[in-house]
């Protein structure tokens, strides 16, 4: 997910391997699993192009992440607990960007 991010346009197989394998070795057939399963898991889509499948996130990187923390917060038994914890950690920086994001999704859920 990483590299098709950062990519920021639709990539092959063979194309991601070639990101990838500048770090660490990996074989064709993993990295096709891999992105295979993301796709079948509803992360990935594709296209077919020539013989080889295109393949784009399915959402932003920042959407992804709001995902997780959604999903963290629906799997957690005591939300109002968990919230707590999380905006106590936070730096005071971090803090007034929050309070900001807040601000502006209650300003457009108010907005027609």
């Amino acid at each position: 997910m990483q590299c098709l991010w950062h990519r920021g346009e639709p990539a092959t197989v063979r194309e991601v391997l070639q990101d990838l394998t500048s770090s660490r070795s990996l074989a064709y057939t993993t990295v096709m699993t891999v992105m295979d399963n993301l796709h079948r898991k509803g992360q990935l889509q594709r296209q077919m192009e020539g013989r080889a499948w295109r393949y784009t996130p399915v959402r932003s990187r920042a959407e992804h992440s709001a995902a997780l923390l959604q999903e963290v917060l629906g799997d957690a038994r005591d939300r109002d607990e968990v919230l707590m914890h999380f905006v106590a950690d936070l730096d005071s920086a971090t803090m007034l960007q929050l309070r900001s994001a807040v601000d502006a999704a209650r300003r457009a859920d108010v907005q027609p």
